[in-house]
């Protein structure tokens, strides 16, 4: 009889020592560190967006410019006219500046214009006889004086152009300084020099509105989507309104 108990219990040891090794190994998972959770993924590129290019100057955001010629030169009212055309254009770009250019600072302009047409009296008389008679053999009587007021009025109003104003009253005072040394016998000759250097700023804000608009292009291909449309606020309307181009008579 005991020997039968000892052999039952032998039978049960192993499964006892089974057991026991299960619960070990149990203990031992239960102690075992917690694996770290894996890292958040990183945060999103941001894109610095850069301000949108603006016109230079103050100027519309959307206008028409002279355009360039073949040979790279900006064709304005301005270009491939006569002589006697040269030195009336200049008289109008002079005219406009003494009107237009009226802080203190600019006073030499006025007193430079009437200086002008005292000194220069009969080359501009001379002048404006010779384009009358160039624009009768183009037309008619009337239509011949309906022609020359259009071009002149577009003379006007190209050197009257609000953003470049600043830049052509400083030109208009190098010209009337520059004119104290010019003789009447070589005026005819300067004229197309004093007419380029009153045009000048003009040309370079056309460069600089050119330059402009092909900034615009290419941040509107790279954050707008092709979606961007460009509408002026309501300062940028008020100043527009308040500059707007004007024509003057002679």
């Amino acid at each position: 009889m005991e020997l039968f108990k000892f052999k039952a219990l032998g039978r049960r040891l192993p499964l006892l020592s089974g057991a026991a090794v299960a619960l070990t190994i149990a203990a031992l998972s239960g102690c075992a560190p917690t694996p770290a959770p894996p890292p958040p993924p990183p945060p999103p590129k941001v894109v610095v967006i850069p301000p949108m290019p603006m016109p230079p100057m103050g100027a519309q955001l959307d206008m028409t410019v002279p355009p360039l010629d073949a040979n790279g030169d900006r064709h304005t009212v301005n270009s491939g006219i006569s002589t006697s055309q040269a030195v009336w254009n200049l008289r109008s770009a002079f005219n406009v500046a003494a009107l237009n250019c009226v802080e203190p600072r600019y006073d030499p302009i006025l007193a430079g214009y009437k200086r002008f047409l005292s000194v220069y009296s009969r080359q501009l008389a001379a002048a404006n006889k010779e384009i009358d008679a160039s624009f009768r053999t183009q037309h008619s009587r009337r239509a011949a004086i309906v022609a020359r007021e259009t071009y002149q009025t577009q003379v006007y109003n190209f050197f009257s152009l609000p953003p470049v104003g600043t830049d052509f009253c400083q030109a208009a005072m190098d010209l009337s300084g520059e004119l104290e040394t010019v003789d009447p016998g070589q005026f005819n000759g300067y004229a197309f020099a004093g007419l380029a250097k009153m045009e000048a700023p003009f040309k370079s804000f056309f460069n600089a509105y050119e330059q402009y608009k092909a900034d615009l292009a290419a941040w509107q291909a790279r954050y707008g989507g092709g979606l961007v449309t460009v509408r002026p606020t309501f300062e940028q309307q008020a100043e527009q309104h308040a500059s707007s181009p004007q024509s003057y008579s002679q």
